[in-house]
């Protein structure tokens, strides 16, 4: 088991800047990837950004130059971030974390709200 916690989510005007945190507690050792995945009012839940346990890094075209993502570990938690700049109101979402343990089994955080006013 993982346990997941996230934090980070609030207001901001367009153009700012936000950091989402996700800690992930338990089984970390199994831990192959950590990602985020936001999902609009309305929308599909979509990728947003992933960080392998070799720290090779993935992201939507729609966040490129704009997010990244990392991670820090210690050796009972790994927590990954997700920095927000140039942030846009069609950012506007719920962001969750996603776990992915070797052999797929995957854990979802709860969600964040991030909210761009223009």
């Amino acid at each position: 088991q993982v346990q997941l916690v996230e934090s980070g989510g609030g207001l901001v005007q367009a153009g700012g800047s936000l950091r989402l945190s996700c800690a992930a507690s338990g089984r970390v050792f199994q831990i192959w990837s950590m990602e985020w995945y936001r999902q609009a009012p309305g929308q599909e839940r979509d990728f947003v950004a992933r960080i392998t346990r070799d720290d090779t890094t993935t992201l939507a075209d729609s966040v490129k130059g704009r997010f990244t993502i990392s991670r820090d570990s210690t050796e009972n938690t790994v927590t990954v971030y997700l920095q927000m700049n140039n942030l846009k109101p069609e950012d506007t979402a719920d962001y969750y974390c996603k776990v992915v343990q070797y052999g797929a089994t995957s854990y979802w955080g709860k969600g964040t709200l991030v909210t761009v006013l223009s």
